[in-house]
């Protein structure tokens, strides 16, 4: 086999790209990931040719090899983190009756179409229906596209150019810089602010209350924990002012959980007098990214009918997600918060003994996992982890596929709450990628 070591100019020794595109294997990679991607990875092997890095022969094996599995650039990542719903890793998994029911709902679908008749119906009745099953106390439903989007249509459908009376105690801010204060007046309401930080009692309210109030709006401070000298007023107190009363929750439980006794659900908060609930469907519901609104039909009709609904649609993958989700089995994020200490620590043990058995320093320990995702601050699951050598933890996620962890007492540690068992294998197989 002639290479440009053997005199012949780099240039002409590197394949054509038509010639590498013709290869069988190439050529199926760009009927499943596109002409762009696969023609990049044919250019970086002829790059390698000509600075002689491989022979002209490997050129189609190494641009096979440098494709992604999909076409999209996001990568499956195990949560290794101990944040059970982790913003920058996509907050709740999808359940696999979810996954299956976007595949389904991926091509021409009955979206918006009543097969017996032929005619047009309701847009995702089903995942509606689902819902409204789920919380039999919400006369009326809807979904739109994230909870920041349910409470800004709460606000313009209901409260524009006038008053949402709110505790200052409860003006979070929600991610990313954005603040609730500055979602409610963009939505054309004016805030009137009542209390304190700490404090906030039901004769401020009262006292705020006038004839352009159109909400009092009651927040779950999802995201932390004031303790102290502190009081806030419950939502039977609130739903006796004579306002309609909207409380957002955001942490989309639409029950009570055991094991988060103090995080509000929609189905209680309903019937303690709340005349609207929001909520988020991606983080304890455990579904796909979608604003929950529910309550009465007298307000949530207005809501679905206003112009700005449109703006705040959504799409055929996510009702078919959230349909699977309320209706199908445990989602991970149910079955994480359902696992016990002792589950956990057995898998670190053995994980560990597992690896400690290819030479690394890996051992089980304990560890306190926490909800994430905006909800159940200052709450502690008790888990368990595989503890690794500090400079584990970035080379982790450049592994295959990536695995994140934390930093803990200058060891990384691999928590276990939110990695399904299923991917302790894989899981294993990416730190013993590392051990040479």
């Amino acid at each position: 086999m002639r290479t440009p070591h053997d005199g012949e100019e780099p240039r002409r020794a590197v394949p054509r790209t038509d010639v590498l595109l013709a290869d069988p294997r190439l050529a199926a990679a760009t009927e499943r990931l596109g002409a762009a991607i696969v023609k990049a990875g044919v250019a970086a092997a002829q790059e390698r040719v000509r600075r002689a890095e491989i022979p002209p022969s490997a050129a189609a094996d190494v641009a096979l090899a440098s494709l992604p599995a999909t076409a999209t650039s996001m990568r499956r990542v195990l949560n290794a983190t101990g944040v059970v719903l982790h913003t920058n890793l996509g907050r709740a998994a999808l359940s696999a009756a979810a996954v299956d029911a976007v595949g389904e709902a991926a091509g021409a679908t009955d979206v918006e179409l009543d097969l017996a008749t032929g005619r047009r119906a309701r847009r995702g009745r089903g995942a509606l229906a689902a819902l409204a099953a789920a919380v039999p106390d919400a006369e009326a439903v809807h979904v739109v596209n994230n909870g920041a989007a349910a409470l800004a249509l709460a606000a313009v459908t209901h409260a524009a150019a006038r008053e949402i009376v709110v505790s200052r105690g409860e003006l979070v801010e929600i991610g990313d810089g954005f603040r609730l204060p500055d979602l409610l007046v963009s939505a054309g309401a004016r805030l009137c602010e009542v209390g304190t930080t700490n404090r906030t009692t039901l004769a401020d309210y009262e006292r705020a209350i006038g004839s352009d109030t159109a909400l009092v709006l009651k927040v779950h401070p999802s995201n932390f924990v004031i303790s102290g000298f502190t009081s806030t007023v419950p939502v039977e107190a609130l739903a006796t002012l004579g306002v309609p009363l909207l409380v957002d929750l955001g942490s989309g439980l639409l029950s009570r959980h055991p094991r988060l006794p103090d995080e509000p659900d929609a189905a209680s908060t309903l019937r303690a007098g709340a005349d609207l609930v929001t909520a988020s469907g991606d983080k304890l519901l455990g579904g796909p990214q979608c604003g929950l609104v529910l309550g009465r039909s007298s307000l949530v009709e207005p809501m679905r009918r206003h112009p700005m609904a449109r703006a705040m649609r959504v799409d055929k993958l996510t009702l078919a997600a959230l349909e699977a989700t309320v209706t199908g089995p445990a989602t991970p994020t149910a079955r994480a918060l359902a696992t016990t200490y002792g589950d956990l620590r057995h898998r670190a043990e053995r994980l560990a003994a597992e690896l400690a058995r290819a030479g690394l320093d890996a051992r089980a320990v304990d560890s306190d996992a926490s909800v994430g995702g905006g909800g159940a601050p200052g709450v502690v699951l008790p888990s368990a982890a595989v503890s690794l050598p500090a400079d584990h933890h970035p080379r982790l996620r450049a592994a295959t596929p990536p695995v994140l962890g934390r930093l803990r007492d200058h060891r990384c540690l691999l928590d276990l709450i939110a990695v399904d068992p299923a991917d302790d294998a894989l899981l294993a197989a990416a730190v013993r990628s590392l051990a040479g």
